[in-house]
């Protein structure tokens, strides 16, 4: 007899696979099943990687969902348990803000219009609108904080969230195929902007760009500045809800909290600045000429993969 099929690999073990028990266990549990032990085989527990492996995997994971419409904090809640590598809030925080910063230099004209011509009625009223989002997102923040409010950290509320963004952007982005959009910002879509954000911080998985565009977009906003207004608003709040933590965890540590390597953060905020820069720069041309719904069949296969494997 082969060696049954026994241990599961998020909990730190391999599964053996014997070739002669393969063709029955298949046939038994389903393809589904089978995908999974085999995936199993060939990528097993990963307690053997060097630690800034698995840092400098987590980094790069942050920097290409950050701003993607596919759930940075989703991606990241996976990938710690397929490395059974957990970081500590506040890594999370800090590669989150490398990230964030990176983009920066390429809303450039943005800030210099918003530095040297706030005067300007156009100039300040967008400045306005990006201001009232993020201070509705900065109470609903502050709010949640206080009732201590935390992410939930299993698979399965990810899975239906990125599951549920895929189908929403593939619906909508079907709806106004054909319509025309239009290009200006307005103080409905700030609102409705702010209260996307709010939803991205209870659900992991919604996405913060991914519910905000989303929102623009059926509100009438072409894809080009839909995007470009997410990434200005989500640029203040992130910064900002990364400093809370940041000072919270300084100030307040908690009892008992594990040490943090901060050579290992440096490298990991470093390498997610890097990459968030070149996947905010591909996206920003794409959404030129491209809609999101490859986005959303994406989060689609993303979300019902993980449906399967949590139920398998």
């Amino acid at each position: 007899m082969g060696e049954p099929f026994e241990g599961r690999w998020w909990a730190g073990r391999s599964t053996p696979i014997n070739r002669e028990v393969a063709g029955p266990r298949c046939a038994r549990f389903g393809a589904g099943r089978f995908f999974l032990l085999v995936t199993a085989r060939v990528f097993p527990s990963k307690q053997w990687m060097p630690d800034f492996i698995n840092v400098i995997i987590l980094a790069v994971i942050e920097g290409i969902t950050e701003f993607l419409p596919v759930s940075s904090t989703g991606h990241l809640l996976i990938a710690e348990k397929w490395l059974n590598s957990h970081q500590t809030d506040l890594f999370n925080v800090v590669i989150q803000s490398g990230a964030v910063l990176a983009v920066i230099p390429l809303f450039s004209s943005r800030f210099h219009q918003f530095i040297y011509r706030w005067r300007e009625t156009a100039t300040l009223d967008y400045l306005l609108k990006i201001m009232l989002a993020f201070f509705i997102t900065g109470v609903g923040g502050l709010i949640l904080d206080r009732r201590h409010f935390k992410l939930p950290e299993e698979l399965m509320p990810v899975a239906w969230a990125l599951l549920t963004g895929g189908i929403l952007f593939v619906a909508v982005e079907t709806l106004l195929r054909e319509k025309k959009l239009g290009g200006q910002v307005t103080w409905t879509i700030a609102v409705a902007v702010g209260l996307g954000q709010l939803i991205a911080a209870v659900f992991p998985g919604a996405s913060r760009s991914g519910s905000t565009i989303l929102i623009s977009l059926l509100l009438g906003l072409n894809r080009p500045i839909a995007t470009e207004f997410s990434f200005l608003v989500g640029i203040p709040t992130m910064l900002a809800a990364g400093g809370l933590k940041i000072f919270h965890a300084f100030h307040h540590p908690v009892a008992d909290a594990p040490h943090e390597n901060w050579g290992m953060v440096i490298l990991a905020a470093v390498i997610a600045a890097i990459v968030s820069f070149v996947a905010v720069k591909w996206l920003l041309r794409y959404v030129q000429t491209h809609s999101f719904i490859a986005f959303g069949w994406y989060r689609i296969a993303f979300g019902g993969l993980l449906l399967i494997y949590i139920f398998h």
